[in-house]
């Protein structure tokens, strides 16, 4: 443990830092569970619904630095290929 006022509060802050992303990355990775849970179903209604709830999450995680914004638009992308593909064509 840190020995002086300013490493102490850093310590402090790097917890509550930690603890924030710990909640938002578990937010974002339960949105895309639901995602690939309702893909598997093979419900299509079900898919797109849960990827209209997914992306803003995964947008907002990115915003706030828990993720990188790359990082962010390729799950996004993957995520909207594999329910399109899931969708007939026409």
């Amino acid at each position: 443990m840190a020995n002086h006022k300013s490493a102490i509060k850093r310590h402090k802050q790097s917890q509550e830092r930690r603890l924030r992303n710990r909640m938002n990355k578990s937010k974002m990775n339960t949105a895309v569970r639901r995602v690939e849970e309702a893909l598997v179903a093979g419900v299509e209604d079900a898919a797109q619904e849960a990827l209209k709830v997914a992306i803003p999450i995964i947008q907002k995680t990115a915003g706030k630095g828990t993720i990188h914004k790359k990082t962010a638009s390729r799950k996004i992308s993957r995520l909207t290929g594999r329910v399109n593909r899931m969708m007939p064509i026409g």
